[in-house]
């Protein structure tokens, strides 16, 4: 049975560290992290979950992209492990998108990121996967590859009048709607 992971937040020094490759993917200890991962971020409403968020620094995370409350025009796929992961290209056209984190409750922010970049991971089997990815996928790839980098969204705001508290995010969702 999976098991809820505690994340940590903002100011943790786990989440400022380098990650370390995956040797081993077929391990207990890695496929155990993989289930957690996926039960923690379905837990937590996240579209995805990165290693150091949960105090292990693997170069591992999740993708689970589908609609919640904190992303209700999310895209629906499969949660996806994505160990060892690399862009190996990507569009001159980035886009500026909010983005909230798990491990920085209660804030959004503005931030630019490729609109299409081409990744190269492997999967929870130990398949070398390539694959194209777009708009709010590529967001979530790019977000969480930046954890295991010990970059949070925050580094990555153009100005501090980029961030939103996430009542005021959630107002705006409510505003646009309409």
């Amino acid at each position: 049975m999976s098991e809820i992971l505690a994340i940590s937040e903002l100011g943790n020094t786990v989440l400022r560290g380098y990650t370390h490759p995956i040797e081993n993917i077929g391990e207990e200890k890695i496929q155990t992290l993989i289930d957690n991962l996926i039960a923690t971020a379905s837990q937590a409403n996240g579209v995805g979950i990165a290693a150091p968020q949960v105090g292990m620094s693997d170069r591992l995370f999740i993708m689970a992209s589908r609609p919640t409350l904190r992303y209700p025009n999310a895209p629906v796929m499969e949660p996806t492990a994505i160990i060892n992961p690399k862009i190996l290209n990507h569009s001159n056209e980035t886009i500026k998108g909010w983005e909230g984190c798990l491990s920085v409750p209660g804030i959004r922010g503005l931030v630019p990121r490729y609109q299409r970049i081409e990744v190269e991971y492997t999967s929870r089997e130990g398949k070398l996967c390539h694959q194209e990815l777009t708009d709010f996928v590529a967001r979530i790839f790019q977000h969480e590859l930046d954890h295991l980098d010990g970059i949070v969204f925050l580094d990555r705001v153009e100005s501090t009048q980029d961030l939103v508290t996430e009542a005021e995010y959630q107002k705006r969702l409510v505003n646009s709607a309409e």
